[in-house]
């Protein structure tokens, strides 16, 4: 029954190889595979930021996905004060099918912000990120309806049928670039909105394990949010993210509401809660605690697709983490959070 499972995710996968990329429900914590205009872009040195999911748990390491990044502003002595030139190199490795299918690739991103206002509340930026990508196939992990006999599952003519070495499988390597614009604005100096479009895979790379050559599709990636204070320990977020890839689209929608536990804002200890909709797809509840640059955060994907029945309702468990060392005594220009 395993290896039939493991059959039919890689029919999905083998859809999803030029369909659809690896994504997290938590797009907001995630910022260098969101768009590459957010490189450098938030108050403070550098920031550190790791994601891990593991999407319908119920079936054995269907798709586990897990990234980081590091970013940083660079030469804020040599550019005009409230501009940003920033820098980030981030690293995701993608695994579906119990491991049979792996994808790797690191990331080196850069970006120019400039002010629209002496005071730098409003910055309009655009970003660019070179990839270098690895995809590996093992094909002794996955099963085909030619290896059915009677007395069950036997070596068959799968690996002919791939073109691979059966043993070693085949991996495939190619170039990828990505770019982002994103406009960031604040009314007061405490509130903060922002508005961003990217796209990805735009020289649309050829990734194929078959003779047939497959193009990866480009992926184009329309967000915005903002971040609102309701009184001085209050606040509200909120975010929405809509992406369309080949004919997959993807509309995440939702918020949350933070309590300033300790009612400073230099070293805020803040507390989280609120939920994100995936339409026709998921509920995706979540949990944050912030403790003065150390942002960590929960969220649990609730099945409410056709796949629920599949899936027992598990769509998947996520966590992130985002620590941002900044110096002492810096409120600095709101910058997107959320």
């Amino acid at each position: 029954m395993r290896k039939f499972v493991h059959l039919v995710i890689f029919v999905m996968i083998s859809s999803c190889v030029h369909a659809q990329d690896p994504h997290f429900s938590q797009f907001f914590s995630s910022p260098l595979t969101l768009n590459p205009a957010f490189t450098g872009k938030f108050n403070g040195i550098w920031r550190l930021a790791a994601n891990h999911r593991d999407q319908w748990p119920s079936i054995p390491k269907a798709y586990v996905t897990t990234s980081t990044s590091i970013d940083f502003p660079i030469m804020k002595n040599k550019i005009p004060e409230g501009d940003v030139f920033g820098v980030g190199i981030s690293g995701v490795s993608d695994a579906s099918a119990n491991g049979a299918l792996k994808l790797n690739y690191g990331s080196l991103s850069l970006s120019y912000h400039k002010a629209l206002d002496e005071s730098g509340y409003n910055t309009i930026g655009a970003g660019f990120q070179g990839t270098y990508s690895t995809v590996g196939l093992d094909v002794t992990k996955l099963t085909f309806e030619d290896e059915l006999q009677q007395n069950g599952f036997a070596q068959g003519t799968s690996g002919e049928y791939l073109g691979t070495n059966p043993l070693t499988g085949r991996n495939r390597n190619y170039l990828d670039i990505n770019a982002g614009l994103l406009y960031s604005g604040s009314s007061n100096g405490e509130n903060n909105y922002y508005l961003g479009v990217s796209m990805y895979h735009i020289n649309r790379p050829k990734v194929s394990f078959k003779d047939k050559n497959w193009n990866l599709t480009g992926r184009l990636t329309v967000h915005a949010g903002g971040s609102f204070p309701i009184s001085e320990v209050v606040g509200m977020n909120l975010s929405l993210i809509q992406q369309f890839q080949n004919k997959a689209s993807e509309t995440v929608v939702g918020g949350n509401l933070s309590l300033n536990a300790n009612g400073s804002d230099e070293k805020p200890t803040n507390i989280f809660i609120g939920s994100w909709l995936r339409l026709n797809d998921a509920l995706i509840p979540y949990l944050g605690l912030e403790i003065g640059g150390l942002r960590i955060g929960a969220s649990y994907d609730i099945n409410i697709s056709e796949l629920k029945s599949a899936t027992g309702s598990r769509g998947g468990t996520e966590f992130s983490v985002i620590y941002i060392k900044r110096p002492p005594d810096n409120k600095g220009i709101p910058c997107p959070a959320f």
